[in-house]
């Protein structure tokens, strides 16, 4: 089943272009308004006073707001159209970033986390689907393009590991310094949802409706248990994933890394994010089944363990590196899951489904990982339960085969 795209702007903008252009939709959701928070837990929680249990928290305030978020995207696309609902909520996003730079209190800032996860699945959800559809239209590379989109969370974490250390040493002698980080990144997310309106306006909102599509608008959900193994893994995945991503910056820091070393290795990591775009393409497209989420559950896994089992910085690197150019194609493996095996009619659902998914397993992630590293062992320990959330997610995912061609 195929989608015709009828704007007529659409057809006049290289398809590479636009995907780029919606990139910034991850960048926006996921780099900065969730990853950029990895620079700033250390000298918020030296300047709070706060726990790991309460710093891995925000994580877990900030993931709650996305499953609220992700709950309702469907309801508000059908609504308000899926561009409008990416554009609004990437200008949310950038508000309740700049909140967080106004407030000390732990429930305060709990809640600007909260909201802003929830402004963060509009776009992240909405900007998938309006990638799955660009792939549609360009199907020979749909799995390049759907990498471009989910890579551009590496655009947002670059941007957060050039942007926060500056503007932390520039702000030290300031009280709650940190605040003009929170500040700066509201501003840059703020100039990303400028190129979000553009791509908005340069595709449709919606595919023209085919008699084959229309004839599925009303069948029945899809069947959980139809891709229940890959939604084990999944879960797995955004537990263990965001654990790392949480943490990894103040185990560096317990290990004596420099301001420098900091940026040089989120700046790395965030790069290869951008890079894995092309690097999974390939794999995306030729597998249909859980097959793409295992191997790279597997290779996080490894990813995460490396700095607790050698301090060195060459070590550091590797896996800074070896995560960036992974996790995101997780991510990627199961739009291109529900791509391959359901109609253009049911991509929304599905991708909500997984989405769904994924903010149940950053619930728990970052909150049970500090909670962990608070006791015995440290972050180390943590970090360690994370590799293993991987591994387990990435054995469940490889029994997940490809659905029947025909709607469930």
């Amino acid at each position: 089943m195929s989608i015709t795209l009828t704007s007529s702007a659409a057809p006049a903008q290289p398809t590479l272009r636009l995907a780029f252009a919606l990139s910034m939709g991850a960048a926006v959701s996921l780099g900065i308004t969730r990853f950029a928070y990895a620079l700033l837990l250390p000298p918020m929680r030296a300047d709070l006073g706060w726990s790991y249990a309460l710093a891995g928290g925000m994580n877990t305030a900030n993931a709650v707001g996305y499953l609220v978020g992700a709950l309702i995207t469907p309801m508000l696309m059908r609504r308000f159209g899926t561009t409008r609902l990416l554009v609004v909520g990437a200008v949310l996003a950038s508000v309740f970033m700049a909140g967080s730079g106004f407030v000390t209190d732990a429930p305060a800032l709990l809640l600007q986390r909260l909201l802003a996860g929830v402004a963060s699945a509009w776009v992240f959800v909405a900007g998938g689907l309006l990638a799955a559809r660009l792939g549609e239209a360009g199907s020979s590379r749909g799995g390049l393009l759907l990498g471009i989109y989910y890579g551009g969370t590496g655009f947002g974490i670059l941007l957060s590991a050039l942007l926060v250390p500056q503007v932390l040493r520039a702000a030290s002698g300031v009280p709650h310094g940190w605040a003009w980080a929170w500040w700066a990144l509201a501003l840059a997310s703020a100039a990303a949802t400028c190129l979000l309106a553009w791509a908005g306006r340069a595709m449709p909102d919606r595919p023209a409706p085919t008699a084959a599509a229309a004839s599925t608008d009303t069948a029945p959900p899809v069947a959980l248990h139809r891709f229940g193994w890959a939604l084990a893994g999944y879960a797995l995945f955004g537990m263990g994933y965001i654990g790392y991503m949480t943490f990894v910056i103040a185990l560096l820091r317990e290990q004596g890394a420099s301001a420098s070393f900091v940026t040089l290795f989120y700046s790395l990591l965030g790069i290869a994010c951008v890079a894995s775009s092309r690097l999974w393409a390939g794999l995306l497209d030729r597998y249909r089944g859980g097959q793409p989420q295992a191997l790279l559950n597997g290779l996080l896994g490894v990813a995460t363990l490396l700095p607790v089992l050698s301090a060195s910085a060459p070590v550091a690197l590797v896996s800074g590196v070896l995560f960036g150019g992974v996790f995101l194609s997780v991510v990627a493996s199961t739009t291109a899951l529900v791509r391959h095996n359901l109609p253009p009619s049911r991509w929304a659902q599905g991708i909500s489904m997984f989405t769904i998914i994924f903010a149940l397993g950053q619930i728990v992630g970052p909150t049970v990982t500090g909670w962990i590293s608070d006791g015995p062992g440290g972050l180390a320990r943590g970090l360690v339960a994370s590799a293993m959330a991987l591994w387990l997610g990435a054995v469940l995912a490889s029994r997940q085969h490809s659905l029947s061609q025909e709607t469930p």
